[in-house]
């Protein structure tokens, strides 16, 4: 791996911590200005319609114009709203400050394109293995810790701390990265070419689009458990924020034992797509365990086992991703991917916040029963057209 590799990974690893921070706190956050579970649904659903829209402009301007420079304008964006966040004094502020973070959240795609165009073909497993594990396994570990700590303080003062985090990556970004654009597209002088309609003609393309196709049903039905996940924990089981906490570095330390060490193991082993089809079977079957018991230490057992299949789905889905796709549409590919992804993030919540009742507390296991039930059907989706995604070299 090279050097820009490491630095690109560091920095996804500091902007995935000012993200992982505020999983633990954003339902509670948003309760706090009164909103019910539907509207805390519409506000995960806000940053998530944002970055549907803006991903993939943000892929085909950094093929355009160079990754480092939209990396810069995503980060900026990052500090700015999660400041606003955490000093908001109402839920408008609150909800604008979501959809400024979605609108510029492009992040992780410019930083997955990064690591693509310095990564040579026949490494891309174990370099977005890697990535995983760093960015959303350790992530998962520091983050929730480093929320922990400011819950001390308030709620908001864990935006606080994002921003301050994401200030980090930043200037990292400013001072340390260098470009790694090659070849810029042939779009290059296309100024209002900007991508949007390749939201369309994206899920036409060879091999990829049916895997842009798998990822938006993998994401909704992942959102409709992890909008879920949160209150019953809490309402049903009767625990309280810090041990969430405490259960998401759980979570975190399993994926990165798994995509660091297990992944590597298991690729020489088994093909990219048939681990894929592990993960999601692992966690569809684990899914519909966790509610079938009320009882803290069953659920926590499952929760475990439920981390160690999820850790291998993204880092399998972006990896075919980056295979089928031409050198020159890196960028745009990766847009296109955590687009789909994310506006699969904003029906998600709103499908699980619709079936909820707050008065009844049981409800909360029916969204977890539902995505458990789904993603079992995108696992046979996934199957069903392996043909059309899955090389030669990856059939095996």
């Amino acid at each position: 791996m090279t050097r820009t590799f490491w630095i690109s990974l560091f920095i996804a690893f500091t902007n995935s911590l000012s993200f992982t921070i505020l999983i633990p706190i954003l339902y509670l956050y948003g309760r706090e200005f009164g909103l019910s579970d539907f509207q805390t649904g519409l506000l995960f659903a806000t940053y998530s319609g944002a970055q549907f829209i803006a991903t993939p402009i943000i892929g085909k301007l950094s093929d355009r114009f160079g990754r480092k420079p939209l990396l810069i304008i995503c980060l900026t964006g990052t500090v700015f709203a999660n400041f606003l966040a955490g000093t908001a004094s109402s839920a408008a502020v609150l909800f604008f400050a979501r959809f400024l973070d979605g609108i510029t959240g492009g992040n992780v795609s410019v930083t997955q394109a990064i690591v693509s165009d310095v990564t040579p073909p026949e490494q891309r497993a174990k370099a977005f293995g890697l990535f995983g594990a760093v960015t959303f396994g350790l992530g998962f570990i520091l983050g929730p810790i480093l929320s922990l700590i400011s819950q001390q303080y308030s709620l908001g003062a864990g935006f606080l701390a994002s921003s301050a985090i994401a200030s980090i990556a930043l200037a990292l970004t400013l001072t340390a990265l260098p470009e790694t654009l090659k070849t810029k597209s042939a779009n290059a002088g296309r100024w209002f070419d900007l991508g949007l309609g390749n939201l369309l003609t994206g899920l036409s393309m060879p091999k990829v689009g049916i895997l842009l196709i798998i990822n938006f049903l993998i994401g909704t039905t992942f959102t409709i458990f992890t909008f879920a996940f949160q209150p019953y924990y809490i309402n049903v089981l009767g625990q309280d924020s810090k041990s969430l906490t405490l259960l998401f570095v759980g979570f975190g330390t399993i994926s990165v034992l798994m995509q660091s060490k297990g992944l590597s193991l298991m690729t020489q082993h088994l093909s990219l797509v048939k681990i894929l089809f592990l993960g999601l079977l692992g966690r569809s079957l684990s899914i519909l365990l966790m509610p079938t018991f009320a009882n803290i230490v069953y659920f926590v057992a499952v929760c475990l086992l439920f981390s160690a299949f999820n850790s291998l789905v993204q880092p399998m889905i972006t990896t075919l991703i980056s295979l089928n796709a031409k050198p020159e549409i890196q960028g745009m590919a990766m847009g296109l991917n955590a687009s789909y992804l994310n506006v699969s993030n904003a029906f998600g919540p709103v499908i699980a916040g619709l079936i909820v009742n707050q008065a009844y507390p049981a409800t909360y296991a029916y969204p977890l029963y539902l995505a458990g039930g789904l993603t079992f059907g995108v696992l046979t989706f996934a199957m069903l057209t392996r043909q059309q995604y899955a090389s030669a070299s990856q059939k095996s």
